[in-house]
């Protein structure tokens, strides 16, 4: 690791979480140049309880991000930050020991004071966010929300939606409601208390169709009375492809708070890529996608109880036509194959199929309209 390195990319999670396989990994699965890659622990979250399970390991991860530093890369990709532990060092001496340095980020970061524990009231990821966008070269950010809170602060920011590969995931073919119907919703532990926000809607549904919820991620209750017509599914690669097909209708709430407000509809797409028509607040990005998608946006408790109504009382026909629909302009607008040449720019590496530009040249801008301009992550 002394030695030198052409291209790094440093996010605090492994392959196994969202935002770092979203963000990172799927990209660099697609390209030519090798990069060297330091996803701290490799675990699915920073968790205070996990990692102080891995002391050695987390030395370790430490002591490898000091050695990045020192071997001066020519490119790093900085992801949301370097480390749970650092207060913003790591991040500047990353992103100022490099030749050309990016850093990406899909959540509200800046707005993230630590609420929630003592390790994350320790190192909150607010500062370091901002330290991190005032330091890089280049600033790639989920949506148009987290955009321009970025361009307050930094010059050279673009917007690069997380994207999804259409071709993942088991499409949906069959529109019949179940029996009884099921609504879905997947996601990590952290953000399924979204679900909360809409108990009375989801009560409502289940009371007069019998509906139940299918929740892929985490199998520990947590969700109170809901729990009586939940179904838990453990999240894993597979179940991730295949359990949105085996639902009726998507759901994804958001809290109306900044931080909600800075959140990529990730979920959208993946509903979208099987063909799963939907009902998602519309809040921040959720708003454009329900609107290029045609799908329902509710905001008060009447609103979703109406709207999820209005779904299951639909003709098959009728959900067939929401759902394909979406799948195709996730497909169309939301792919990495549209995608990849964008975010190939922004990193200054060689187009697919073409010579690398000169260094120094910014990548291209999307437009302030457009498809870009309102989308993505979790």
């Amino acid at each position: 690791m002394e030695r030198h390195l052409d291209s790094c990319a440093v996010t605090p999670y492994g392959r196994g979480a969202g935002s770092s396989r979203v963000r990172v990994f799927e990209w660099l699965d697609r390209i030519d140049t090798d990069f060297t890659v330091s996803g701290y622990l490799s675990l699915t979250d920073a968790a205070a309880s996990r990692l102080l399970r891995h002391p050695p390991a987390l030395a370790r991860a430490e002591l490898r991000l000091g050695a990045i530093a020192r071997a001066r890369p020519r490119r790093l990709l900085l992801h949301r930050e370097a480390s749970p532990l650092s207060r913003g060092w790591w991040e500047r001496r990353l992103l100022t020991s490099a030749e050309f340095a990016v850093y990406d980020f899909d959540d509200a970061l800046q707005w993230d004071l630590g609420e929630g524990g003592l390790a994350r009231r320790f190192a909150p990821k607010a500062g370091k966010a901002r330290l991190a966008v005032r330091y890089a070269d280049r600033v790639v950010a989920g949506n148009a929300v987290l955009a321009d809170w970025a361009a307050q602060h930094h010059h050279d920011v673009v917007v690069i939606p997380s994207c999804v590969a259409v071709e993942d995931y088991t499409p949906k073919t069959s529109y019949a409601l179940h029996d009884p119907p099921r609504l879905g919703w997947m996601g990590s532990p952290h953000n399924e208390a979204s679900l909360r926000l809409i108990a009375a809607p989801l009560t409502e549904v289940h009371r007069r169709t019998g509906a139940r919820l299918t929740l892929v991620g985490t199998t520990a209750p947590s969700l109170g009375g809901l729990e009586s017509f939940v179904d838990r599914v453990p999240w894993n690669p597979d179940t991730q492809r295949t359990a949105p097909a085996a639902m009726d209708i998507g759901l994804m709430p958001l809290p109306t708070t900044a931080y909600g407000l800075g959140k990529c509809g990730y979920k959208l797409l993946q509903y979208a890529a099987a063909g799963l028509p939907a009902a998602a607040s519309p809040l921040g990005v959720n708003g454009e996608l329900l609107s290029r998608f045609g799908l329902p946006a509710p905001r008060t408790q009447d609103d979703w109880t109406s709207a999820l109504l209005a779904l299951l009382d639909a003709s098959a026909a009728t959900r067939e036509q929401l759902g394909r629909s979406a799948r195709e302009i996730a497909g169309r607008d939301y792919s990495y194959d549209t995608w990849l040449p964008r975010w190939a720019a922004a990193l200054e590496l060689p187009e697919p199929g073409a010579r690398s530009a000169p260094r120094g040249v910014p990548a291209e801008r999307r437009p302030a309209a457009g498809p870009d301009r309102g989308v993505p992550c979790t």
